[in-house]
Parts: structure tokens; C-alpha cells; sequence
């Protein structure tokens, strides 16, 4: 089917504006963009509590936010924001940070990895990892106890960074994952795919836009294959925590979404997929689009499900 109504009047509002594709515009140019998309997702849910923290990494440090919640704290979700390892940030996450927590009921912490060109991989990997082992060692001055779940997830991007996450997690024995959250991640490097070579899937995001990315993230073609950088290259999948997938029906990363799922279930990981009509990639974070809510009410599910099984001593969530 074709883009939704809501998401078609987007794509018609943008063209107006006549900005010009992503893979047109410099790495500065791109980031400037930043500060119009938090002016139309608007400051988001109180929180009981919001902290910045700066954390060591190897060659520097990063910031995290914490998102703490009114009600009480049932579980920690870290999450890594989308945009290609190139643009984005914490202040664009900060809203969607705030629904999640709100609807969650856990404690949301955002990652500021250091981003390409400025920092090419494996940096973006590194630091996500050093900030997930902080949190997994303050979970009680986080939500005051070491007693619930463990999430990691993201968008896109950070997607990409939360399946590596669980992949690394499992390999380095901890810290110790109860569910991934993957929401149109990049799993692979493949620009032949039927669904980036779909003219009707060049939208927000187009095949132009992801070679784009991956040129300023792993400029040597020949390591965008290690798993660390496209985690469907990974030997294997089994022993990874549960997952939520959920893909764009028109969105070039559809395909390696799909596929990765495909090949958790196949490992005998648990996956809660979804593809969704009509939208285009990005949807959950363009916060005015009907299919934000619904991805969000998915997530939520997975989440509250996570954390009844997790009191329950129960794996994180069923096999389908």
C-alpha cells in the first residue's frame, strides 16, 4: 500500500520546503536540521527526575541523560538514538526518552556516542558499550535496586547499535540483557535489496541517503561486514535476549530488518515483529505521525510484559 495520509501530507510539506536530499548536503548542514525537528515534538512528559552525566571513554568521555519517572521504576531501557551514526542527538531523543519512560515505567538513559566522520566505527560501538556497562553497574543509584530488567534498544542507527549491544553483551558474558528494542535497525550493508532499490521507499530515507551515511561511518567497504558494524553477519544469534523488531513498510532497511529477525527466530531468540503499512522509516520518532503511536504502544507491550516475567523469575517474553 502506499504511505499513509498523514505521512504522505509530511512528505508533501517537506518537498515544499524545498530542502535538499540528505546525501546533498554536508555533515554540518545535516546536523543544523537538528533544532527544527525538537521544536515539532514538543517538551514531552514531566519526569520525576533528569540528570546528565558525563562518562570516561577510551580517547575522551560521553554524556547520558537519565529520564527517571514519576511512578516508581520498574525497570532501565537504555537507548541509543538514530541518524546514521552521523546526526542526531540526546535533545532530539529527549522527547521520545520521555514517552518511554512514562509509558514503561523505567528508567530511560540516552546515549551520546561520538559520531562519524568526526569519529568512524568502531567508536559509536565502543562507547555505546561503555555506557551500558555504567548503567548495569549504577542500577541502584538509577532506579534503587539491581533487582529488574535490563533493556536496551534504539532507533535505526541505534538500532544497529542496540543488536550489536546484545550480540557483545553475550559474547563478553554481560552485562546481562533481558530485551532489545529494534526499531528499523540497520543490520547489514547492502544496498541491493529489493527494498532499497524500490523507487516508492526513497523517501525520508533513500538508498542515496544510506550510502551517505556508511561512507562517513566505515569508509573501507571491506569492514562493514564485521558483525560489529552489521550484526546479521554474526556467526551466530542463539543465546541473544528476546527482541522487538518493527520495520517500515517503505523504508530501504526493511529487507535487513526482516531478515534479522528471520534469523533470530531461527536461533530460537523470542522476536515480537511487526512490519508496518504505510509508513516510512522514522515514523516512531516523527512524533505528530499516527504510526509513532501505535509503534509505541508496541514497544510498551514488550516492555510491561518484560518486566511481569522478569518478577516472575520467567524468560522475558515467549517464544511466538
Amino acid at each position: 500500500m502506499a504511505v499513509d495520509f498523514p505521512t504522505s501530507m509530511l512528505i508533501e510539506q517537506m518537498a515544499a520546503a524545498g530542502r535538499p536530499p540528505l546525501h546533498e548536503l554536508s555533515v554540518e548542514e545535516a546536523r543544523a536540521l537538528g533544532p527544527a525537528m525538537i521544536e515539532t515534538q514538543g517538551p514531552g512528559p514531566e519526569m520525576a527526575r533528569v540528570e546528565d552525566h558525563s562518562i570516561p571513554v577510551e580517547g575522551g568521555e560521553i554524556q547520558l541523560r537519565l529520564l527517571d519517572p514519576k511512578q516508581q521504576t520498574r525497570g532501565v531501557i537504555v537507548w541509543y538514538h538514530g541518524g546514521g551514526w552521523v546526526i542526531g542527538s540526546v535533545a532530539e531523543s529527549d522527547t521520545l526518552g520521555r514517552k518511554l519512560a512514562e509509558r514503561t515505567s523505567c528508567a530511560v538513559v540516552l546515549v551520546e556516542y561520538r559520531m562519524a566522520p568526526e569519529h568512524r566505527y568502531p567508536t559509536a560501538v565502543d562507547d555505546s558499550y561503555a555506557a551500558l556497562e555504567w548503567v548495569s553497574e549504577h542500577l541502584e543509584d538509577i532506579a534503587g535496586t539491581t533487582d529488574l530488567p535490563l533493556i536496551v534498544g534504539g532507533d535505526s542507527a541505534g538500532g544497529n547499535l542496540s543488536a550489536v549491544m546484545a550480540q557483545r553483551a553475550r559474547d563478553r558474558s554481560g552485562p546481562k540483557i533481558d530485551l532489545q528494542l529494534l526499531v528499523y535497525p540497520v543490520t547489514d550493508a547492502d544496498f541491493e535489496r529489493p527494498s532499497y532499490t524500490d523507487p516508492e521507499n526513497q523517501l525520508l530515507l533513500s538508498r542515496e541517503g544510506m550510502d551517505w551515511f556508511w561512507d562517513h561511518y566505515v569508509p573501507d567497504a571491506s569492514r562493514r561486514t564485521e558483525p560489529d558494524a552489521s550484526p546479521l553477519h554474526a556467526e551466530s544469534l542463539a543465546g541473544l535476549p528476546p527482541a522487538v523488531v518493527m520495520t517500515a513498510e517503505h523504508d530501504p532497511l526493511r529487507d535487513e530488518g526482516e531478515e534479522y529477525a528471520k534469523r533470530l527466530e531461527e536461533a530460537g531468540v523470542p522476536v515480537d515483529f511487526k512490519r508496518y503499512p504505510g509508513q516510512m522509516h522514522a515514523f516512531l520518532t516523527l512524533l505528530m505521525l499516527p504510526g509513532s503511536e501505535s509503534g509505541l504502544q508496541q514497544i510498551s507491550k514488550a516492555v510491561r510484559a518484560c518486566i511481569v516475567r522478569y518478577a516472575k523469575g520467567q524468560p522475558a517474553m515467549a517464544a511466538r
